[in-house]
């Protein structure tokens, strides 16, 4: 097995995370009508420490949270030899007129992102969707979708 390269050090990791929380209060200065939604599974470990981050940031601990599985949204969902495992989807909150923020850990092809646009449309109707992605790898997408909070290009 290759050994795997380290991109960002622990200090400049939590310094990523901060300056992208501090980039959320920012552009969302209460967060009363903003929630965070992690795309399953490796955007939800990201969510989780942009969450809990911003809960000590703001004097807000009630920030609307949640995880969505994307596995049925996906455009090649039936075209895998493997059937796909879907993990759990947790929003229990309606989404109809809020600002979404939704979160994911690698934007590449774009179409992750695009099959959690659609998989969000079950929980209502957003004001806004922002994009946020910890890595944007920009050179290889295959749909039009930029972030609006990034980590690391």
């Amino acid at each position: 097995m290759s050994k795997g390269r380290t991109i960002l050090s622990a200090k400049r990791l939590e310094l990523t995370l901060d300056r992208l929380c501090y980039s959320i209060l920012e552009n969302h200065p209460s967060l009363v009508k903003t929630v965070l939604i992690g795309i399953q599974p490796r955007g939800v470990l990201l969510a989780d420490r942009i969450f809990e981050r911003l809960k000590e940031l703001s004097s807000q601990s009630d920030i609307p949270y949640g995880k969505i599985d994307i596995t049925f949204y996906r455009d090649d969902f039936r075209r895998r030899e493997k059937p796909l495992i879907p993990s759990v989807t947790n929003i229990d909150f309606i989404i109809e007129n809020k600002n979404v923020i939704l979160m994911d850990d690698v934007l590449f092809s774009g179409r992750t992102i695009r099959s959690g646009l659609d998989a969000l449309l079950a929980f209502g109707r957003p004001n806004k969707v922002e994009l946020l992605t910890f890595i944007d790898r920009r050179y290889k997408r295959h749909l039009p979708i930029q972030p609006d909070y990034t980590g690391k290009v």
